[in-house]
């Protein structure tokens, strides 16, 4: 309430501070309690369209101050999963997204989704600044984060994405990742259709 009642470039750099210090936290409560996610899930069928509309609202902010491009498309989908989850493995993909943007150029992201014979795929992409190829298959190893992570501006823990792959494996939900270094990233969710979820 004090920040909303004096809005300035101070009060703006606090909530942005405080945003990081939110995500960081759920991201370590979230880690804690990736052994245990057969104790805290509740399956059901949720529509793809609020998912994606729950992570946008979480990250308003810096859309708006970044001028971030979102195109939305083919959302109306529902898949089986818990929402609670796929939220927060959502919001790490997307937050990926804006930390790895180009510098010169406005980031563009578009989240999509389509319907194949036996489960449900839905895309992320960004025209960020990619992956080298060669690191391509260690993106999801705990603690990685390759040269990008590296760079002197970015902050990587090298958690994000091994906690999207290790939840995504206890939820049945198929995760991989493509991406051109200069040109973008694209990252799938596969959600299966009909299929018994056997969380271990």
């Amino acid at each position: 309430m004090i920040i909303e009642n004096n809005k300035n470039s101070v009060t703006k750099s606090i909530e942005e501070e405080l945003d990081k210090i939110e995500d960081y936290t759920q991201q370590a409560l979230f880690y804690a309690r990736s052994n245990t996610v057969e104790k805290d899930y509740f399956i059901k069928k949720v529509l793809l369209k609020d998912i994606v509309n729950n992570c946008i609202k979480k990250n308003k902010n810096i859309f708006i101050e970044e001028k971030i491009s979102l195109n939305l498309n083919d959302l109306e989908t529902y898949v089986n999963t818990d929402s609670k989850w796929i939220i927060f493995i959502l919001n790490q993909i997307i937050q990926n997204s804006i930390k790895y943007k180009k510098q010169d150029t406005n980031l563009e992201i578009e989240i999509y989704s389509k319907i194949a014979k036996e489960n449900v795929i839905l895309y992320i992409e960004d025209n960020g600044i990619g992956i080298k190829k060669e690191e391509l298959t260690r993106v999801f190893e705990k603690g990685f984060t390759g040269t990008n992570g590296r760079l002197s501006n970015k902050k990587s823990t090298g958690i994000g994405l091994y906690l999207c792959k290790k939840l995504c494996d206890k939820l049945s939900i198929g995760l991989d990742l493509n991406s051109i270094q200069n040109e973008g990233t694209q990252v799938r969710l596969i959600f299966p259709i009909g299929s018994f979820i056997d969380l271990k």
